[in-house]
């Protein structure tokens, strides 16, 4: 039972999963698997004598598939209404119609209703290197432009929001932006990422000279394309 487990109770992971494509933002969502239209951020429990951080990189992992993952906690969320009962009673109302008070009674009930604190990670991924795996509770799983999510359960609009937030307010200072690219990139496609999170255009010359100035990018070859246009540069990150 839920209750007596090996996870710490009431605390739990929320992870936003941002990726970039086809120079659109997008946020990987699973729909859980029981009738209804129940969409959530994937999500996940800490085992007792499990650190934090490592719970989010074991989360990240079983959802995506990576092992080595970009992944910044962003907020906690605590407020004292923050219950996940309403929306229990209503995956129950539509799953468990002829025993709804039975299920009620079981103690994992009682665990899953209780007031919740949850860590907020966001993770930058090259969406070509994933290969989301469902787990128990996922029916499917989805990219989803960022300004197309599907309405999510409880808090998590207000999770996926201060995620964005946070993802620009850490672009220029811990350069995560390279970690939704390949390896190699060219500089369009580094303003390509810029105008698409911040949703604004940047001047060429002036952007260029700013991410060039941070000095932790590698120059490498030029990407011949066959086109009569200049072939641009490749870069990547610089090796720590």
């Amino acid at each position: 039972m839920l209750e007596n487990s090996k996870f710490i109770n009431q605390v739990s992971i929320d992870c936003v999963i941002f990726g970039f494509e086809e120079n659109e933002l997008k946020v990987l969502i699973p729909k859980i698997n029981f009738s209804g239209d129940f969409y959530a951020l994937p999500s996940g429990f800490i085992y007792q004598e499990e650190d934090i951080e490592n719970a989010a990189k074991r989360i990240l992992e079983e959802r995506t598939g990576l092992k080595e993952i970009y992944m910044e906690q962003f907020k906690v969320f605590g407020k004292a209404n923050r219950k996940r009962q309403e929306f229990m009673d209503e995956l129950i109302s539509k799953n468990y119609i002829d025993n709804i008070e039975e299920v009620k009674k079981n103690p994992g009930y009682a665990w899953f209703t209780n007031r919740f604190i949850s860590i907020g990670y966001y993770a930058l991924v090259n969406i070509k290197d994933v290969k989301p795996r469902l787990s128990a509770i996922d029916q499917s799983f989805q990219w989803y432009n960022i300004d197309q999510a599907p309405e999510l359960i409880m808090d998590h609009p207000e999770v996926l929001k201060e995620a964005l937030k946070a993802l620009r307010e850490d672009i220029d200072t811990k350069f995560n932006v390279f970690h939704l690219l390949p390896e190699k990139f060219t500089m369009r496609e580094v303003q390509d990422a810029y105008e698409t999170i911040f949703e604004k255009e940047f001047v060429r010359t002036n952007f260029q000279k700013k991410i060039l100035s941070m000095d932790v990018l590698e120059r490498l070859e030029k990407k011949f394309t066959g086109a009569k246009n200049k072939a641009p540069y490749l870069y990547r990150l610089k090796s720590e």
